[in-house]
């Protein structure tokens, strides 16, 4: 299985001949664009968690032809940019759903913003989550009560995911978090099983270097931090490695 960062929250997964876009916002390597002209795949399903538009782009329209099916969170149908995609190839999925055809199986969680979060089964079995903008979302600057509530709305969700396997996660680590940016990856992945863990929605920050406290919890799991569009990785089964 191969992985390519796109941007943000953006990515490109193949596995055999299954392309799964997740988050594409913007492409500025044209990482998808090249894949799709070059049509050597047999499915291509088209993810986006929300409508918020560092996730949800209409550009991602022009894949329309070759597009098995564009999986959207419940909360795009309400736009207006919805309304240029072809009807009849979009799915929309509210939070704990679930749908499936001849090839993959796609189940939903919640968010802690809007829209929800994917977890997608390819056909070689491998699970690959997505969350979005799913995260424990403690702003430093925000009042008591706020704060109180993002916890208690990220611990409520993140308990559904006891035991929830998955082999590659993309999760939020947000540097304008400050000092909490790490607290809804560490419950995470202390929660969840996750074999590897992938940092997103960083546009414009450095390298992540995770904490002491991070690298506990996730105890010794591969970790990549992308920043350049285009980064790309192989998935043998186990772990994520450079070419």
């Amino acid at each position: 299985m191969d992985i390519n960062y796109l941007l943000n929250s953006g990515f490109l997964v193949r596995d055999e001949k299954i392309l799964l876009v997740f988050d594409d916002c913007e492409d500025p390597a044209g990482i998808v664009d090249a894949a799709y002209d070059k049509g050597d795949f047999d499915r291509l399903y088209i993810f986006v968690t929300h409508a918020h538009f560092d996730h949800f782009s209409t550009h991602i329209r022009s894949y329309a032809q070759k597009t098995t099916r564009y999986i959207f969170g419940s909360d795009i149908k309400h736009t207006k940019r919805v309304k240029i995609f072809p009807k009849e190839k979009i799915t929309y999925m509210k939070r704990y759903g679930e749908w499936q055809d001849d090839v993959i199986k796609v189940w939903t969680y919640d968010s802690t913003d809007v829209g929800v979060s994917f977890l997608v089964e390819t056909p070689s079995g491998a699970k690959i989550f997505h969350a979005g903008d799913f995260n424990w979302w403690h702003w430093e600057d925000d009042t008591p009560e706020n704060i109180e509530l993002a916890e208690k709305a990220f611990k409520r969700q993140v308990k559904r995911m006891n035991g929830m396997e998955a082999d590659v996660a993309f999760f939020p680590v947000d540097e304008r978090l400050g000092t909490s940016q790490e607290k809804g990856a560490i419950e995470f992945v202390t929660r969840a099983k996750i074999k590897n863990f992938v940092a997103m929605h960083r546009v414009d920050f450095p390298l992540w270097k995770p904490s002491q406290k991070f690298l506990s919890a996730a105890k010794e799991i591969p970790i990549w931090s992308p920043q350049t569009p285009g980064e790309h990785r192989t998935f043998d089964g186990e772990k994520l490695s450079e070419d």
